[in-house]
């Protein structure tokens, strides 16, 4: 395989080949495909796709978050990725950039909780000794668990009009980091609206507490080599190393090449790794093949 080819299979994946992504099947089908994708491409690029791409069917000049206001066709990419979060269809996640939604399938969400989220989630943070977390994220996890969906506004009024935004967009960031809370709609005029993660969707943070964090990653690199088709490993460690330490990530992805779950491909001058493909079945040759004796006629 060339360089050449690698970005063409994945320009199809991503659907940057023109074949844009508009309605919400189309989105279904893109995020389950892909696993996840960021919504803006981000600055230092990360190899992963992106809604707006796949919504635009093209990579060229698109916004990073910064200017995205400035661009309708991010409102109208918005307007489709709030539809796929009502129906649980994929969760916004904050791992990356609090400005940047990262946007996981409803099949693999699971995964990620296992190696990021809370154990017990249904327990309130408390303040450690070193003040972390804050008191006021603590705060804002009870207002949300208590009254969820609500908006930044109605948390601002219900703690207290003091609290400056800058301040209440910190507290949420961190429990959204935790997934811990999660936007789950969004209003023009109103804005996101928060509610808890385990009551949203309990179905999925009970998976994903039962799940090992070994298991997860193993399943979530799987997934990642089949969303870019082909990485190194330097580059599976820098997307996996937002979760996880970076030596964790280098013992699975061995463990995964001796299972033979993962192979090497050669892509121009570089050695790749891979989901091992499925063995060819064996053609057999007609013009060699034994020639069947025909059964005896009975009497």
């Amino acid at each position: 395989m060339t360089d050449h080819d690698l970005i063409q299979l994945r320009r199809e994946k991503w659907r940057l080949n023109g074949q844009t992504v508009r309605t919400l099947e189309d989105a279904r089908a893109f995020i389950e495909s892909v696993g996840f994708c960021l919504m803006y491409p981000m600055s230092p690029p990360v190899l992963v796709p992106t809604f707006l791409g796949a919504w635009t069917g093209s990579n060229e000049k698109l916004p990073t978050w910064q200017h995205a206001y400035a661009d309708p066709r991010a409102q109208e990419a918005t307007d489709l990725m709030v539809r796929l979060l009502r129906e649980h269809a994929a969760y916004e996640a904050n791992l990356f950039d609090d400005n940047n939604a990262f946007l996981v399938a409803a099949s693999v969400f699971p995964y990620f909780y296992a190696l990021v989220g809370e154990r017990n989630p249904k327990q309130p943070p408390k303040p450690g000794p070193r003040g972390e977390p804050s008191q006021l994220v603590c705060d804002v996890f009870e207002a949300v668990r208590r009254d969820g969906p609500v908006t930044k506004q109605q948390l601002r009024e219900t703690l207290g009009g003091g609290i400056s935004l800058v301040a209440l967009d910190h507290a949420l960031g961190e429990l959204w980091s935790k997934l811990r809370i999660t936007r789950v709609d969004y209003k023009p005029g109103e804005g996101g609206f928060w509610d808890v993660l385990y009551r949203w969707s309990p179905d999925a943070v009970r998976e994903g507490i039962g799940l090992s964090v070994g298991e997860a990653l193993s399943a979530l690199i799987s997934k990642y080599l089949t969303c870019v088709i082909a990485a190194d490993e330097s580059e599976l460690e820098v997307f996996f190393g937002n979760f996880v330490p970076r030596s964790r990530v280098k013992e699975t992805v061995n463990a995964l090449v001796n299972a033979r779950e993962l192979s090497f491909l050669r892509v121009g001058n570089r050695s790749l790794i891979q989901i091992t493909p499925s063995p060819e079945p064996v053609k057999r040759d007609k013009t060699h093949a034994p020639r069947r004796t025909p059964a005896p006629r009975r009497a």
